[in-house]
């Protein structure tokens, strides 16, 4: 037998009303994950870094990265004095901060923000590093008054900030690079004064600066940011939104031309408080020595 009209209509009406709320209730959750919990789910990420060369007492020291915290707006600042926590309960030897350390929006507001939360800037037990970012450059990215208080604020936190520039800790050799968007990308400058003979690793904001002439020959390591991973990447699919030119910089490791590898961090902080398949990331790297050849 089969049902009434208006039993089976009942029927197909409830089906499609489970079905709604159910939609409607995933899409929900999906945006509240998306908004509230991944942007703050930070993942510590533990790998290998091997440098030619590498001082053997500083084989096995830890080197952690940070980069893109973004204060200012949008990111709450309890999260990224949480995050300072957690880099310092690692006891790093060495701590590096890739750039973008604020988000300038309109007025000082940011680098008040950054002045506070600053005051638990975790140090490394034998130097502190940090480059400058194209946000650190304010709004549109060219402001050099903007760029000279956020280096001070860095500076008065206990980092060494490069901009161009070489500094050497424990027998390694840290090559700070400004920012490219900024207008201030000089690898010339910086390479001018660094001896490629020693062991070396090169800081630079923007990945798309690998791509460009001036390396001097400079085989290694180069660590970055700016990418934020995208923020959001569908399953198996590349992220849809990636503020580079080269498309393949999303996050993690690359190999490039004239034995360069690339690590690209996926940063603490974000612009929009949104992220999806993305996790914030903090670098935690062991130094090794490369193994020759």
């Amino acid at each position: 037998m089969t049902d009434p009209p208006k039993q089976s209509f009942h029927r197909r009406w409830l089906t499609r009303r489970r079905f709604l709320a159910t939609a409607l209730t995933g899409s929900a959750l999906t945006m509240l994950y998306t908004w509230r919990i991944e942007p703050q789910w930070l993942e510590i990420v533990e790998r290998d870094l091997p440098i030619a060369g590498l001082p053997p007492a500083l084989a096995g020291k830890r080197l952690v990265q940070m980069s893109d915290l973004h204060i200012g707006p949008q990111v709450d600042d309890g999260y990224i004095i949480e995050t300072f926590q957690r880099v310092a309960a690692f006891q790093p030897d060495i701590v590096v901060h890739a750039g973008d350390l604020i988000t300038y929006w309109k007025d000082a507001g940011p680098l008040e923000q950054a002045r506070r939360v600053l005051a638990h800037f975790p140090r490394g037990r034998l130097g502190t590093v940090a480059i400058l970012g194209n946000h650190d450059y304010g709004l549109a990215f060219n402001d050099a008054t903007i760029a000279q208080r956020v280096e001070q604020l860095l500076a008065a936190a206990g980092a060494t900030v490069l901009r161009n520039a070489v500094t050497e800790i424990g027998g390694l050799q840290i090559v700070g690079l400004d920012d490219l968007w900024a207008g201030n990308f000089a690898p010339e400058t910086a390479f001018k004064t660094a001896d490629l003979g020693k062991p070396t690793l090169v800081l630079s904001h923007n990945p798309d600066t690998c791509d460009l002439p001036g390396w001097s020959g400079y085989r290694g390591w180069i660590l970055a940011g700016h990418t934020h991973g995208g923020q959001c990447k569908p399953p198996f699919l590349p992220p849809p939104l990636l503020p580079v030119k080269n498309r393949r910089y999303t996050s993690g490791e690359f190999q490039l031309a004239d034995d360069r590898r690339l690590y690209i961090s996926r940063g603490v902080g974000h612009l929009l408080r949104v992220r999806f398949n993305v996790r914030p990331e903090v670098t935690v790297f062991r130094l090794t020595p490369a193994e020759s050849g």
